[in-house]
């Protein structure tokens, strides 16, 4: 089984409530504390439990006790190998750390060796990252996933002067990320938030097939009169159902397009990453026959199935819509024919398959039928799996 945790930035995220809401799923405060002492950053750190309109959650606090103004890459880096967690912990907080100044130096300009981390270098966020990532090690988390991010809005007082929310290295950090803005105008969601979870994160979106063993909620600085002020981390198994991700639908009513440029269009679109393609027979205003095409897609190539449809239809307009993806879990197995191998899908349930193209190139090649072929295979699977 893996091990999953998903994160609902409902109210944000910032490194203080990822590690908040990892050590109220269950990973050790003590243990915690323990490990970033040995980063030796000048600060103390605790724990304690706070409400937020009503909701019980975990507060992470670091209190600084020796001010280092700068701090650069290679030296956090070092810090980090030397501290006292797994290696993979490791190699995940200097991962988000070496995004996070990709992220610093496309702002300004800087080439990444002269950046200078200001609050994201400082001892509470550099107890965020690696507090983060050791916590996720205690947990034994396998896979990270997130809701869509709630950013915030208004402006925020950095050391580069008052900017707007999302700030410039948060909103680079989060290219391609689905986001959005709701509730007090403030800053909701962190450079530091917004490292730990690009970084390590498989996806964003809904929350993938699971079934939910523990909830932790880590609280954010303020209380809001809107809604809780909380990150909510949910740990997890593995369900039956191994996908559940939002995808883009688009779609375009065609009426003067010939059924050979839309046969072309779908090929085109499956050739170019698409989950699915598929055409379908409208009648249209004033009685005009039609076709619907619809591609289903991830969300990152929605505009390229778009500019393809653009392209290669008369389209002048698109409807492109997000829906909810569930796929059973699957698995291949191979059998062997009189004419060759073939690979068979499998579902969870048991129900299966041969695939298709292996049965169409072998008996293109062998010259026989293609249904003489599936039945051969669709035999051979029964009579391997006896």
């Amino acid at each position: 089984m893996t091990t999953i945790c998903y994160f609902d930035a409902f109210s944000g995220l910032s490194g203080d409530m990822l590690v908040g809401s990892l050590a109220d799923a269950g990973a050790s405060p003590e243990a915690i504390v323990s490990a970033l002492n040995s980063l030796q950053v000048g600060a103390e750190f605790s724990f304690d439990r706070v409400k937020r309109r009503d909701v019980s959650a975990m507060k992470f606090r670091v209190t600084v006790t020796e001010t280092t103004k700068h701090r650069h890459l290679p030296g956090i880096l070092k810090m980090i190998e030397r501290s006292e967690i797994p290696e993979r912990g490791k190699r995940n907080a200097a991962a988000v750390f070496q995004r996070l100044g990709e992220a610093e130096a496309r702002v300004h300009g800087t080439p990444i060796e002269k950046v200078h981390f200001h609050e994201v270098g400082a001892a509470d966020s550099i107890a965020d990252i690696v507090g983060a990532c050791l916590a996720l090690e205690l947990l034994g988390v396998d896979e990270v996933y997130c809701s869509a991010v709630n950013v915030g809005s208004g402006t925020v007082k950095t050391e580069h002067g008052i900017l707007p929310v999302p700030a410039p290295a948060t909103a680079d950090l989060l290219t391609g990320v689905p986001v959005y803005a709701r509730g007090p105008a403030m800053e909701l969601t962190t450079p530091t938030g917004a490292a730990v979870l690009t970084t390590l994160a498989k996806g964003f979106g809904s929350m993938p097939a699971m079934r939910i063993g523990k909830c932790g909620y880590g609280a954010g600085d303020r209380d809001f009169p809107e809604h809780a002020n909380v990150l909510r981390a949910m740990l997890g198994q593995t369900s039956r159902a191994s996908e559940a991700t939002t995808v883009s639908v688009i779609e375009a009513n065609l009426d003067d397009a010939s059924p050979q440029v839309v046969g072309y269009t779908m090929e085109r679109l499956l050739e170019a990453g698409a989950l699915d393609a598929t055409v379908t027979p409208i009648q249209m205003k004033k009685g005009r026959p039609g076709m619907l095409l619809r591609a289903i897609a991830a969300p990152e190539k929605q505009e390229a199935m778009a500019a393809l449809i653009f392209a290669e239809t008369p389209t002048l307009g698109l409807r492109i819509y997000t829906a909810e993806r569930r796929v059973q879990a699957r698995s291949w197995v191979e059998v062997e024919t009189e004419h060759g191998k073939i690979r068979v899908k499998v579902s969870g349930d048991g129900s299966y398959a041969p695939e298709y193209e292996d049965c169409r190139t072998i008996a293109r090649a062998a010259g026989v039928p293609l249904r003489q072929l599936i039945a051969a295979a669709n035999y051979a699977y029964l009579k391997q799996t006896k």
